[in-house]
């Protein structure tokens, strides 16, 4: 029996995502004057389109039931090779760092807060309504 549902686990999922692209943002801010750094992005989506073409074959009963894919996709960190700012390689754009992570901190808060409001229904439901 699962007590919690999928939600906690999309919520976990959501928040393993939102702190590895923080970590991320923190490393490329950390190395802005750092010659020849190249930019870090963590991007759910290049995963998930890479991982689409990966489907697992299975042996179908009828031709009418649907392929599945045994791998679920997670968040990737992925370098920005040919990516040049400045006059010694850098690929840090601060503007572009700063509003990544302030966009990150906006998603990370909600998820936090709805997860908070799941465990606040648990716990009204355990006290029983009291």
């Amino acid at each position: 029996m699962n007590l919690f549902g999928s939600t906690m686990s999309l919520l976990e999922r959501g928040l393993d995502f939102s702190s590895t692209k923080g970590k991320t943002i923190a490393q490329n801010i950390a190395n802005v004057d750092t010659p020849n750094y190249k930019a870090k992005s963590v991007s759910f989506q290049e995963v998930f389109d890479r991982e689409k073409s990966n489907v697992v074959k299975a042996y179908r009963t009828d031709k009418l039931h649907l392929e599945f894919a045994e791998r679920t996709p997670h968040a990737g960190v992925f370098n920005y090779s040919n990516l040049r700012y400045r006059q010694d390689g850098n690929g840090v754009d601060m503007d572009k760092e700063q509003a990544d992570l302030a966009a990150n901190q906006i998603y990370y808060n909600a998820l936090v807060d709805r997860l908070n409001g799941k465990f606040n229904t648990l716990q009204n439901v355990i006290k029983g309504g009291r």
